[in-house]
Order: C-alpha cells, then sequence, then structure tokens
C-alpha cells in the first residue's frame, strides 16, 4: 500500500508536467517613436514616445477571431514589454498602435503601425523574448532640420553605397 502512495505523490507528478505543453511566457518587446520628418523611418531626429498605447492581438488561423489581447503603455523611453501568459503557436500576432499622447504626432506611418510577431517554440529562437520592429507616429508638419537630414540619405543613394 506504502509503494502506491509513493507512485502517486512522486512519480505522478513527474509524469503530468512532463506531458504538458510549455507554458513558459513571452516577453514581446519593442518602442514607439515619432518620425519629425515624415520620412516612413527612424532618423537622428527621431524621438521615443512615452505613454503610447500598443495593442497585442493574436488572431485563429483558420477563423479569423481574436483569441488573445493584451494592451500597455511605453515607458519613458518609450519601450514597452506585454507579457504573453500563453503559447500562441496556432495563431496569428501582431503588436500594433492604438494612441500617442503627443497631439502634433498621432498619425501612424504607414507599414510601421504594426509587426508580427512570432510566438512558439519552434523557430530556433532560444529565449523568451521576442523582438518586434520599432512602430511609429508621424508629425502633422514636417520638421525644418528634416531637409538637411534627408539630403544627406540622397547624397548616400547617389554615390551608389
Amino acid at each position: 500500500m506504502m509503494d502506491v502512495r509513493i507512485v502517486f505523490v512522486c512519480v505522478l507528478p513527474v509524469m503530468v508536467s512532463a506531458i504538458r505543453p510549455h507554458l513558459t511566457p513571452f516577453y514581446v518587446k519593442g518602442r514607439v517613436y515619432c518620425d519629425p520628418c515624415r520620412a516612413g523611418f527612424e532618423t537622428p531626429l527621431t524621438t521615443y514616445i512615452a505613454g503610447a498605447e500598443v495593442t497585442m492581438e493574436c488572431r485563429d488561423r483558420m477563423r479569423g477571431n481574436i483569441v488573445y489581447s493584451k494592451k500597455v503603455k511605453t515607458d519613458s523611453s518609450g519601450s514597452y514589454t506585454i507579457f504573453v501568459d500563453a503559447n500562441q503557436a496556432n495563431q496569428n500576432c501582431d503588436a500594433s498602435l492604438v494612441t500617442s499622447p503627443l497631439r502634433d504626432c498621432r498619425e501612424p506611418t504607414p507599414g510601421r503601425d504594426h509587426s508580427r510577431v512570432v510566438l512558439n517554440r519552434f523557430n530556433g529562437i532560444a529565449t523568451n523574448d521576442r523582438f518586434v520592429n520599432n512602430l511609429g507616429f508621424m508629425k502633422q508638419k514636417v520638421a525644418s532640420a528634416c531637409a538637411k537630414i534627408l539630403r544627406r540619405y540622397r547624397e548616400h543613394d547617389d554615390d551608389g553605397n
């Protein structure tokens, strides 16, 4: 009778944990920026937005319905971390812009308003951290210093480098 109790107390929990899927959380990390040049990418004049809202949504690949959603705000450096508490291996997951607290920088940059992230353990990534492309808003009016910066980019392209 004692041997049966030992099996249930010692062996059974090990067996159950071995067959359960790996549910270690993921940490999705990124930054939100303000593009004062309306260039569509980060430049030396880019600033990072504290208090911007970002959402993470995962959709079922077959039906397209939302199966996971979480909203966070960026910290003082414009960075965010979204804690995802489950393996979303069969879903399409995107980090997306929601709002900017800056009145003059609220227009989402086309193509930089969301970023796909792979949340599974079968892609060769060893850590639980997943990094997404930075997400961007654009200022309403182009800053005067942008002309010089964008001219430098064009000169660099003209050189063939």
